[in-house]
């Protein structure tokens, strides 16, 4: 731990909401902040990681081993974000480097988005728009750009965590759509406000009308919804995904769309991210795609900035990380 004569050091990583920045300073802390819009190569983030005592990071930074080896000295990470697959947990708690996240600050805001995707890809919003803009909209036809309404329909959360279940809420709510899901662990407060069904995998796939992912990034789960899964799905049904791109893949889910396995996309993930312009997706008729901005409000982000802060002051004044993902390293 740092000396108490000489000032802590906090690099930040991006130039986040000023209302963590501030609450660091206030106590004293001397913070620096990278100036660029764009991210930081990782040679200056092993650069200013070195001159460090803590680093406030966003989800894009790689906190890979060779990060965390040559930044072995660092008390504490702490991540401007509630996933953290860009982080080597496992070599980070090896080192007993403590790590900080932000995990339901961006809850309503990220529901929103795909409750938003859901609508928008029933109803072909995204691609009706660009219509007006080719100059296409021209008179009515009867039978022409046909969605249809989601009311009664059945939405399977793939992970009923807590944006799963502030999706799952709107979604009954406005809809009385039949909730059904899939997770590790049984969610009971699902299953007693919503009458949430739990389901197997392929239950999910089989019986969902609109799909919404809300799981994390893991081994698990990368890849996971490829050609075989849509395969499974109905071919009037949904795939809606704003947790990470990698969970799709990207060239199933185009030819899955081609070949109406299914009947639309809505993503705020891509695999890659960014996404390229000539990318298919783009064009197609029932397909809505956003810029990874699910967390993308003042008060989602603005709560992610305070927690981030708020792990690293608490955690030297008095070793203590209100939201940890590693506690096993502070129980030593």
């Amino acid at each position: 731990m740092q000396k108490k004569d000489q000032p802590i050091k906090i690099f930040i990583t991006r130039d986040i909401p000023s209302i963590g920045i501030d609450l660091l300073r206030e106590e004293g802390f001397m913070v620096s902040v990278w100036p660029h819009d764009r991210p930081i190569p990782s040679d200056e983030l092993i650069k200013e990681g070195k001159k460090a005592n803590a680093v406030l990071c966003i989800s894009t930074d790689k906190i890979d081993d060779i990060f965390l080896n040559e930044c072995k000295h660092l008390d504490i990470i702490s991540q401007f974000a509630a996933g953290y697959d860009n982080i080597n947990v496992a070599e980070a708690t090896r080192l007993h480097i403590p790590l900080g996240y932000a995990p339901g600050a961006m809850s309503d805001a990220t529901a929103d988005i795909a409750f938003g995707l859901m609508i928008a890809v029933s109803r072909k919003f995204f691609y009706m728009h660009k219509s007006i803009i080719r100059g296409e909209w021209s008179h009515f036809r009867p039978k022409a750009n046909l969605g249809f309404e989601l009311k009664n329909k059945t939405l399977g959360i793939f992970g009923l965590g807590k944006i799963g279940m502030e999706m799952a809420k709107r979604s009954k709510g406005a809809y009385n759509m039949n909730i059904i899901y899939t997770s590790r662990k049984p969610n009971e407060e699902g299953e007693v406000k919503l009458q949430a069904k739990r389901v197997s995998f392929d239950e999910l796939l089989r019986q969902s009308d609109v799909l919404s992912v809300h799981c994390s990034l893991n081994p698990e789960t990368k890849g996971i919804f490829n050609s075989h899964a849509f395969s499974k799905m109905k071919s009037s049904s949904i795939f809606i995904n704003t947790t990470r791109g990698p969970v799709h893949n990207e060239d199933d889910l185009i030819k899955a769309l081609n070949t109406k396995t299914i009947w639309g996309a809505g993503l705020d993930v891509t695999n890659p991210e960014p996404m390229k312009p000539d990318n298919p997706l783009l064009q197609m008729e029932n397909v809505a795609v956003l810029p990874h901005i699910g967390s993308a409000t003042i008060e989602a982000r603005n709560e992610m900035s305070r927690l981030a802060a708020v792990n690293i002051i608490e955690f030297y004044k008095g070793n203590n990380i209100p939201h940890i993902i590693n506690p096993e390293v502070l129980k030593k």
